[in-house]
């Protein structure tokens, strides 16, 4: 596809499908009034937990705003289902007599889940219920007292999701509840964007496949945005406050009973889910066995991208792992330039650690949701090269933790993406995907020493170099020869495909003037970012395009802006002549519309090595009964309004719209898919 990236490089194999087949959700009913507008629109500002383990089926919490009324559940790909159990208005303060029927509910669960554990005959059970009973005394004679004439209406429970399932909840669980809603650390502002909750019944497959799906909600009328939800395979556990200063601590006085028996140490591999409040610091304990290789892996970014009122715009985890003295022995607050942390740790001796999780800054809110993954996880740190020519077959040589082998096949068959991604799978491990890039253009690799004009590596354009900038301070130089009028261009693969090189262009004649140089590669429309990257918040990859002045030898300078370097730098550098090409993507990617309804959408062009023709944006498929309207983007325009008119007739679910992108270039017709974005 000549070069340009079609998706964001942080989704898995499941979430690139999806991305290429969804490219505009309607929800077309047949209905007469108009399309809500955007403020109406239903929205989903988190999922908690926002996974679950194949084979299961689990209950989550979706909250956002404007969910009164959603009805259906679609999730991307294949094994995994969805149903609506319950709408959930928001939760204000909780009155007196809810909270005196809740504690007395909890109370009778907790007494029946004593006797469960002690078979009805345990000393500390027995002391507890006379406490109990004596305190039931008190009480009555305290209401005897109480004029009848002042009786109240019925009392209902408060309706909160932590209450949903009470009657089977644990003495853990209770702790938990009472916890959040009698004492909790930090008193919350009523925040509307995440105010409402639906609870959701997830089904998950034995063979749904592993990775990130999207997830939406419907209504009669709209879609809400999608959101990811992970598909796991390790066991599961949910965080159960209080865990702040130590994982299992003495539970509240609600539910002190003598002699309980305390929470044992979890076994790895296991997946440990929570939310981060406001001051918030979580905790669990695990046993880790001597001479295991664990990786321990944040997912917080990857679930929830981006928080439009948080600085900074997203949950910055931060982990810690102790051990049973409260010595830190590792600790994390990023993998490289990616915000969610990693941590690798090979156990010394069979103990019992801690590991800790928290907001750098100490901020906190619902949907500052985490997914933590301890296990023997294969996980690939570095690969080399980071791509290969279409057709050819290529294998990466890799290095990491808990590898099966030291070489990865890549898939390069005509007709992919140009970005794809690649994985190990043993058994039921999976290890973490590597992006890697697919071109047409000839190929070679980076050969030393090539740091100086004079030892420069000589290339013939075109040409893509797979390279490394191998140790700190280490500069790639390549020469090449053209003529005056010539137009070249050099552009750098790197962070793109997750490596950690910050790249530095330069285009010097043989005299050794700059004639180009670049840092970083910002596509803008006026002060609008619309980096093909999404919410990658540095565009480290370099870009340069010049005029030759004259006849001669010209040279390609390629380094680390902070003088980094390693055997995990390495870059596809791509010298040729401009190629001419483009990409483009469609806003909003999910809109909700009357049968017959027109509405307006915002196309935006990607525009590649200079080229600034017209394109043609059509429906590829007009059968659906859609009509574009305005479909075309004028030479030199970035962007442009077209509309988009649905048929009369519509069967009343959500449908997929494909448009495509078609230009003349060079006496052949150039065609891309146009992909949905959301403006953020």
């Amino acid at each position: 596809m000549d070069g340009l990236e079609r998706l964001c490089k942080r989704k898995s194999k499941m979430m690139s499908y999806i991305r290429k087949l969804i490219f505009l959700i309607l929800a077309v009913c047949a209905v007469t009034a108009q399309g809500q507008t955007q403020s109406n629109e239903p929205h989903i500002g988190y999922l908690y937990p926002g996974g679950g383990r194949q084979g299961t089926v689990i209950t989550i919490t979706a909250g956002g705003q404007v969910l009164r009324g959603v009805t259906n559940v679609y999730i991307s790909g294949k094994g995994v289902h969805g149903s609506v159990v319950k709408y959930i208005r928001p939760t204000r303060n909780i009155q007196r007599e809810q909270r005196e029927l809740l504690q007395e509910r909890m109370k009778e669960i907790r007494d029946q889940r004593l006797s469960e554990m002690s078979g009805g005959s345990s000393n500390s059970y027995s002391i507890a219920r006379r406490l109990s009973e004596r305190k039931a005394k008190e009480k009555a004679e305290a209401a005897k007292k109480k004029d009848d004439a002042e009786k109240k209406e019925e009392v209902k429970l408060p309706d909160h999701p932590l209450l949903f399932g009470l009657e089977d909840k644990s003495i853990r669980e209770l702790a938990h509840i009472s916890n959040v809603l009698f004492f909790p650390r930090t008193k919350l502002q009523m925040n509307r964007q995440l105010a409402e909750t639906v609870l959701i019944e997830i089904v998950i497959d034995p063979d749904a496949e592993a990775g990130e799906r999207e997830l939406r909600l419907g209504t009669k009328t709209a879609l809400t945005n999608p959101v990811v939800f992970q598909v796991g395979a390790l066991p599961e556990v949910l965080e159960l406050e209080p865990n702040n200063k130590e994982a299992y601590q003495e539970l509240p006085t609600l539910l002190r009973v003598p002699n309980l028996p305390k929470g044992k140490a979890y076994e790895p591999p296991v997946l440990f889910n929570g939310q981060i409040m406001p001051g918030d610091v979580d905790r669990f304990r695990f046993r880790g066995r001597r001479g295991q290789k664990l990786v321990i892996e944040a997912h917080a970014r990857s679930l929830i991208p981006y928080l439009a009122d948080a600085v900074p715009g997203w949950f910055q985890a931060t982990l810690a792992l102790y051990d049973a003295v409260g010595k830190e022995l590792a600790f994390a607050d990023d993998y490289r330039f990616n915000p969610d942390p990693v941590l690798f740790y090979e156990v010394p001796r069979d103990a019992e650690y801690e590991l800790e999780i928290r907001d750098s800054i100490y901020r906190g809110r619902e949907d500052f949701v985490y997914r933590i993954a301890v296990s023997e996880r294969p996980f690939i740190t570095q690969a080399f090269p980071l791509g290969g020519k279409e057709g050819v077959k290529t294998e990466a040589l890799v290095s990491g933790w808990n590898l099966p082998k030291t070489s990865l096949p890549l898939d390069t068959k005509a007709g992919g993406d140009c970005i794809r991604h690649a994985a190990y799978s043993t058994g039921n491990k999976v290890s973490n995907s590597i992006s890697y890039a697919v071109d047409t253009l000839p190929e070679c690799t980076e050969t030393e020493t090539n740091d100086t004009v004079v030892s420069a590596q000589n290339i013939a354009m075109p040409k893509i170099i797979n390279g490394r900038i191998g140790r700190p301070g280490d500069v790639d130089v390549f020469r090449l020869s053209g003529r005056a009028g010539d137009e070249v261009v050099a552009e750098v693969y790197g962070r793109r495909l997750n490596s950690p090189l910050d790249s530095l262009l330069r285009l010097t004649d043989a005299s050794g003037k700059v004639l180009e140089w670049n840092d970083d590669h910002v596509l803008k429309e006026s002060h609008l970012h619309t980096n093909m990257m999404g919410l990658l918040t540095h565009h480290a990859d370099s870009y340069v395009m010049a005029k030759l002045p004259t006849n001669g030898t010209y040279y390609v300078h390629l380094s680390d802006t902070q003088n980094h370097g390693g055997d995990a730098y390495g870059y596809r550098l791509r010298i040729t002549a401009p190629r001419n090409d483009f990409a483009l993507r469609v806003t909003p990617s999910n809109i909700s519309m009357p049968a017959g309804g027109i509405v307006p959408i915002s196309v935006y062009a990607l525009r590649k090595d200079g080229f600034d023709g017209e394109i043609e944006v059509v429906l590829k498929d007009a059968s659906a009964g859609f009509k574009l309207n305005g479909g075309l983007i004028p030479a030199g325009r970035d962007s442009v309004r077209m509309t988009l008119t649905a048929p009369a007739n519509t069967p009343g679910r959500p449908v997929a719209v494909q448009l495509e992108g078609r230009v003349r270039i060079g006496g052949r017709t150039v065609s891309h898919p146009v992909f949905g974005a959301d403006d953020v």
